[in-house]
């Protein structure tokens, strides 16, 4: 069976939907229901926030599900948990946004062989520059975790020659400036940069920040794009829907099913 890296780059054979939540929130138990909710969906790859006290990349949406997984308890033996959980249902690839300071505070290699251990399968440290990354990149080398990095409308040519260097997995891109929140339209300074990474890599690139509608979704493939991340509108609907966990999970299987559609319609298009 496929794993770490290899698992994540095949979950892109097609544009594929990354769906994106915070584990924890609303609370340990039930996130592992917007989990097995967002996988029925159909969502390719599962994204999970670790929750983290200063976000400082994410908006007012993400900010309050860390604030609500970490009131309930959330803590990082919690989060390994909950990909355990997750494993006893489904392969589908799961991978960590996590802030270096979680990372630091367990041991750059605990904080890895812990996560194969679990199941978790690349991971995303949302504020390391590439400069700094080498104990990361070496203990995913070893572990064969998938180490993700992210490029923006402002990463320099030599940048991304340094980036696509050094990703797996897949690489994430930034659609806008600013930080995680549901916005009116993707940026059109986000397919310029979708064709310089392109030119350099044949890394899967996966194009997230702001996107929330199936049009949106259609329109990043319709440019490229090998995926789609989806995640304030997601944590969004977990927010709403807090205190009915059946509705919550009809609401999220739904929302995923939309938007796979509307990527898998458009990528047969791509295709011919």
């Amino acid at each position: 069976m496929k794993c770490g890296k290899e698992r994540v780059a095949a979950a892109f054979v097609r544009p594929g939907f990354v769906g994106y939540m915070v584990a924890g929130d609303p609370n340990p138990v039930d996130s592992v229901e917007v989990a097995k909710s967002l996988i029925e969906g159909g969502c390719d790859v599962l994204e999970l926030g670790v929750p983290f006290s200063d976000p400082v990349a994410d908006g007012s949406v993400i900010q309050g599900a860390d604030k609500r997984a970490i009131d309930a308890g959330i803590t990082m033996d919690g989060v390994f948990e909950i990909v355990k959980a997750v494993r006893r249902f489904s392969d589908v690839p799961i991978v960590f946004l996590v802030y270096y300071n979680s990372v630091f505070h367990r041991g750059v290699e605990r904080f890895y062989d812990e996560a194969l251990e679990a199941g978790v399968d690349g991971v995303l440290i949302v504020d390391l520059p590439p400069e700094e990354a080498e104990p990361a990149l070496k203990a995913s080398r070893r572990t064969g975790i998938a180490q993700i990095f992210l490029v923006t409308q402002t990463t320099s040519d030599e940048r991304l020659d340094v980036i696509v260097g050094m990703a797996s997995g897949f690489i994430y891109l930034v659609s806008s400036l600013g930080v995680t929140g549901v916005r009116t339209g993707v940026s059109k300074g986000a397919f310029p940069l979708l064709d310089r990474v392109k030119a350099r890599t044949g890394i899967p690139v996966a194009v997230g920040f702001g996107i929330s509608s199936p049009e949106e979704a259609a329109e990043v493939v319709r440019h490229g794009a090998d995926g789609v991340i989806v995640g304030s509108a997601i944590v969004a609907r977990v927010e709403e829907h807090r205190g009915n966990l059946e509705g919550m999970r009809e609401e999220l299987r739904g929302y995923v099913r939309r938007m796979k559609c509307s990527i898998e319609a458009e990528a047969g298009k791509r295709g011919r």
